[in-house]
């Protein structure tokens, strides 16, 4: 690493806030209240609408029960939801009917920016081929110099961890004198991602204006890059610039529906975010630029009071350091217009559902930081929209649940004819069946027009069209991802209202590395995961059939999914299904016909790294066959604080035992836990101990 330049980051306080202690801005700023009126006004008001048909559906006896009125309730509630996502859509829509140009690419650069690659147990080979194609690219807009490349390590896998350092290794000697590359190894991963790049922020970035942010499946051309430098050198009170990642290098079919919806569908939502939001945007907590002095003087982030999965550390953190640097007085914005950000997403249903556990939980955790002092009313409204995207799964199983009770009250429960209040008829359930048919087209009519309007911009894109197979192409692509995603979508509900539960329960879910690799789930993991979504879907449909064939009906596309919940995951990770629909020509995306230069060169760069084995030797026997890696791995490490005197590190203990006892590398690697080989990785003494060890049995 280079010398440290520190910067102070202090530890924010969410109970007060000296709005005189933020910044000043260097400009007069307006704010889109044309926007925000129409998309939270109309929103607003096609929620009256529906829920005055809804109540007009379940008043039609002249009375209406309690759990009508839950119904009711729960209605309003879920179409609320929908209402403002169409609102939002429509805005970015018309917005992008006008096709917004991207400006030309600088000249010239005044400031330095680190581009920062956190990576947590990730594939070697495929990181660094971004991270190498990234600055080929760069370097070839000729502002090459204005920036410095940083891999963050946060691997808690030994193995991990050496195969970043070789491959570090190599491709600064690749890149020679002036590599302006550097690694970062920390041993204890405090505060996962966020305390990462703090880490990084705290004690390197004063030499830096801006950081760019990547994850580890980032990949940004270099005129996308220079765009985002200039565009912060451009604005003094710009914060956060967040570019629009579209999904890219996607094969098994769950993927490429992702990869279709977003490409397709996605610029007319963050569009319409974007415009709304105008300075007080959000960000995703990747692929954006940050300035760095804001960044540290506004985005310390406390330990929530408590224990997991509400208190500790905040785990959704990109969501709150854009309200907390908004508060600074810094914008944040976003440039979803943008080309050449991309990104990748998980191969499977399973995959997601574990990524998105995680986000439930820190999602859910921002019902303790909305209420934060000082915050701008958008900022809130963005943690708002984060909560109820996981609120609303429980929401849709509890409207079904009270749904089918409602039915089930109709079919077999008597009317009360002499109830304790005076009256000339029975009050008991009923509905207005033709109401009910128009509420559900309209309903489905909202839900479904983000996706037409995004389909109506392809369409009359001639490039975009053409790059997706043709107008015939495009629309049955489209009809192909809404029938999955209508299948998909009880499955996904069950298993977020099962992530909502265990989280209300107190359950933590910790953080695991995610699998990136396209690739089948075990048929026998599919089974264990979805047999409750399948029993649940059977159950649920011979019931319905019994109550009433009007009630199956109804819910038949609830209960399709459910009941073919275990193949459908299946499916969701089979590269063949995937691929078979690529030859065909559906499910095409322009990046995918045409897929971008840098996508291609770091896909070649990534084959090369694992040809070499990267990511396959094992750390003890890779240290112990290079001695001279083995030194350069011991020189890497950071001096170790003296022990106090009575606190024994039990997995070093364990590992210096072992080590001492092994005669040969084979029993050493052997005897030793995950854990164990970390401490050893982590201590010269011991490296020193296992190099002199015999590497094969006598």
């Amino acid at each position: 690493m280079p010398p440290e330049t520190p910067l102070a980051m202090p530890v924010q306080r969410l109970d007060t806030w000296d709005g005189a202690a933020g910044h000043v801005p260097v400009r007069p700023h307006a704010k889109p209240w044309l926007a925000r009126l129409f998309v939270f006004g109309a929103a607003a008001l096609l929620t009256a609408y529906g829920a005055f048909q809804m109540y007009e559906v379940v008043s039609v006896s002249g009375g209406t029960t309690a759990l009508q009125y839950v119904l009711l309730a729960l209605f309003t509630l879920n179409f609320s939801w929908i209402a403002l996502a169409f609102t939002g859509a429509i805005l970015g829509f018309l917005v992008l009917l006008r096709r917004p140009r991207t400006p030309a690419l600088p000249t010239a650069l005044a400031t330095r920016t680190a581009v920062v690659m956190p990576v947590y147990n990730e594939a070697t080979a495929r990181t660094f081929a971004a991270l190498e194609a990234m600055r080929a690219e760069i370097d070839a807009t000729g502002l090459g110099r204005a920036f410095d490349y940083f891999v963050l390590s946060d691997s808690t896998q030994g193995d991990a961890w050496i195969a970043e350092e070789r491959a570090f290794l190599e491709l600064r000697a690749r890149w020679g004198g002036d590599a302006r590359l550097y690694y970062r190894h920390r041993a204890k991963n405090h505060h996962r991602k966020a305390g990462n790049i703090g880490d990084f922020v705290s004690r390197w970035g004063g030499a830096y204006d801006h950081m760019l942010v990547l994850d580890a499946d980032s990949l940004m051309t270099g005129a996308c890059v220079v765009h985002l430098a200039a565009a912060m050198e451009a604005d003094p009170d710009s914060g956060i610039i967040q570019s629009l990642p579209l999904i890219i290098n996607r094969n098994t079919l769950f993927a490429r529906v992702q990869q279709f919806a977003a490409r397709i569908y996605g610029p007319v939502i963050a569009t319409g975010l974007s415009v709304w939001s105008g300075r007080d945007g959000n960000y995703w907590g990747h692929n954006a630029i940050i300035r760095t002095r804001a960044f540290a003087t506004a985005c310390g982030l406390p330990d929530l009071p408590g224990k997991p999965p509400f208190g500790g550390h905040v785990l959704s953190h990109d969501f709150v350091e854009a309200a907390l640097i908004r508060r600074a007085g810094w914008s944040v914005t976003m440039l979803p217009a943008l080309p050449g950000s991309y990104e990748e997403s998980p191969p499977s249903l399973i995959d997601v559902a574990v990524r998105d556990r995680r986000w439930a939980q820190g999602n859910l955790q921002h019902s303790r930081i909305i209420g934060a002092a000082g915050l701008k009313p958008a900022s809130r409204q963005h943690f708002a929209t984060g909560i109820a995207g996981y609120v609303a799964s429980p929401l849709w199983l509890a409207q079904l649940v009270v749904g089918i009770a409602l039915v089930l009250q109709t079919a077999y429960v008597r009317p009360e004819y002499f109830t304790s209040e005076f009256g000339l008829h029975p009050v008991w359930p009923r509905f207005d069946p033709v109401r009910a048919l128009q509420l559900f087209g309209l309903t489905m009519g909202i839900l479904l027009a983000p996706k037409f309007l995004g389909l109506i911009l392809a369409l009359i894109d001639g490039p975009v069209r053409r790059a997706c197979g043709g107008a015939g192409r495009l629309v049955l692509s489209s009809l192909i991802e809404i029938l999955l995603s209508a299948l998909i979508a009880p499955i996904a509900m069950l298993i977020q209202s099962g992530s909502v539960f265990q989280i209300l329960l107190g359950r933590d879910t910790g953080w695991n590395p995610q699998r990136r690799d396209d690739g089948s789930i075990p048929w026998g993991d599919i089974v264990r995961r979805h047999r409750w979504h399948m029993a649940l879907g059977l159950v649920t449909g011979i019931a319905a059939f019994a109550i009433a064939t009007s009630l199956f009906l109804w819910m038949s596309p609830t209960i399709l999914g459910l009941v073919l919940a275990i193949p459908i995951s299946w499916a969701s990770g089979q590269l063949s299904l995937g691929l078979a629909l690529k030859r065909l020509g559906l499910l095409m995306t322009p990046e995918e016909r045409r897929p971008p230069a840098i996508a291609l060169e770091a896909g070649r760069l990534a084959a090369r790294n694992a040809a070499r084995g990267l990511d396959d030797a094992d750390a003890l026997r890779a240290l112990h066959a290079e001695p001279d890696f083995a030194q350069a791995h011991a020189a890497m490490l950071p001096t170790a604080a003296p022990r106090p005197r009575g606190v024994i590190d039990t997995d070093r203990a364990l590992a210096q035992a072992k080590v001492v006892e092994a005669h040969t590398l084979e029993e050493a690697a052997a005897w030793l836990s995950p854990k164990e080989r970390m401490a050893l990785l982590h201590d010269r003494a011991l490296l020193d101990r296992l190099g002199r060890l015999e590497p094969n049995p006598a």
